[in-house]
């Protein structure tokens, strides 16, 4: 018998966390290629440390993007600008920038291009997880859900002016209580936030509690002596000034908040044909629908793949003993309603366009479909196709 009553926890951090910061960069890259060429390839790692960035990886595309060194500063630049660090240690405007991108691989790319009878095959090889279930709204987890969205309040709070005391780098943690299975309350909740050199520890407790009331639900609140904000004490020095920043360092962040497996596989900084990210995308979309179409109130599914094989390796479901059909016949069902092939996924999701940037932060998934097609693997568009497949 699965385990009914425990506590969970989950953490998120801002767009402001020198490892987001690294994570917007990369995919402001992919979106500058792709805007260019549909069919570029990017695999774009950042670096940060103080009023240092640095650029590192290997790209295919138009000469006027991947040779134009100066545009591609800017990006980073414009990136650092957005997320609004104006600091003597780390400032978008003074920070020495370094691009040290190169050409693809030859190899890898005949591996993964389409040619004569070969199909366009995986640009790595890999195992790729989707996860959904019906504790919120969007059909994520609640902990790293409300996480999320406490920090992405604050962030809203602070570009718009509402308030000058906040910094760009932030985290957060809360932890919930289930009975039953499900989520009745926070225990905990920890939020970090980088503030105002003058902003008092006591004010900045009670303008993160704001944020933290309107994001639980009425009756979740934690207990006051479970409530953390700022335990050090002081957080003035934040972003890449206080600590390295990473592209692909926060993976946990960026899917389920550890209520699922993971792959193990970054998505920032890489183009669609990388299976890390296009394949994790359909495994989350699959799995959403599976949710949506009532077919099971959780459900994971894993998908492998080879370097240059179009085809899945293997597509496994399981719904935890939720489900209403037998798995392998949903499991079927799932590779009949959609081709698991890169290019099969690619194209469903509309992945070949510039849509990445947005994703850098608050999670990849349990976000709102776009009307340009950002986050497309969030529709429930699936969902008669899946039942008309299982028969019903």
């Amino acid at each position: 018998m699965p385990l009914q009553d425990y506590l969970f926890t989950s953490e998120s951090v801002s767009e402001g966390h020198p490892d987001k910061v690294c994570d917007r960069i990369s995919d402001a890259v992919v979106d500058t290629f792709l805007a260019a060429d549909p069919l570029a390839r990017v695999a774009c790692e950042t670096l940060t440390t103080t009023n240092l960035v640095v650029l590192a990886g290997e790209v295919r595309g138009p000469a006027e993007v991947a040779q134009n060194r100066d545009l591609l500063e800017q990006v980073a630049r414009d990136a650092i600008k957005d997320i609004g660090y104006e600091q003597d240690g780390f400032h978008w405007k003074t920070a020495d920038v370094q691009v040290h991108l190169h050409a693809q691989s030859s190899d890898i790319a005949q591996g993964v291009d389409a040619a004569g009878n070969k199909d366009e095959g995986a640009g790595d090889q890999g195992i790729m997880f989707g996860y959904a279930c019906d504790e919120t709204d969007e059909l994520m987890p609640a902990p790293i859900a409300f996480s999320h969205r406490i920090l992405k309040s604050l962030a809203e709070a602070r570009k718009s002016g509402a308030t000058g005391i906040l910094g760009p780098d932030s985290k957060s943690q809360v932890t919930l209580r289930y009975a039953n299975g499900k989520p009745v309350g926070a225990t905990s909740v920890v939020v970090s936030t980088q503030h105002a050199d003058a902003a008092t520890t006591e004010e900045v407790r009670e303008y993160v509690r704001q944020h933290v009331l309107k994001v639980l639900p009425d009756g979740w609140m934690c207990p006051e002596d479970e409530f953390y904000v700022n335990p050090t004490g002081r957080f003035v020095i934040g972003g890449p000034d206080g600590d390295c920043g990473l592209t692909g360092r926060k993976i946990i962040v960026d899917t389920y908040g550890g209520a699922a497996p993971h792959g193990g596989g970054a998505f920032s900084g890489k183009d669609p044909t990388k299976v890390d990210r296009s394949a994790a995308y359909a495994a989350r979309y699959l799995a959403k629908n599976v949710v949506g179409a009532g077919l099971a109130t959780k459900c994971v599914i894993q998908l492998s793949y080879a370097i240059g094989v179009s085809k899945p390796l293997s597509v496994y479901v399981d719904t935890f003993g939720t489900g209403t059909v037998d798995e392998a016949k949903l499991a079927a069902a799932l590779q009949e309603v959609m081709n698991l092939s890169p290019r099969g996924i690619r194209e469903h999701l509309k992945l070949s366009r510039p849509i990445y940037a947005r994703t850098a932060a608050y999670g990849h998934f349990g976000r709102t479909p776009e009307d340009d097609g950002g986050f497309s693997w969030e529709r429930l568009d699936l969902v008669n196709d899946l039942k008309s497949a299982l028969g019903g």
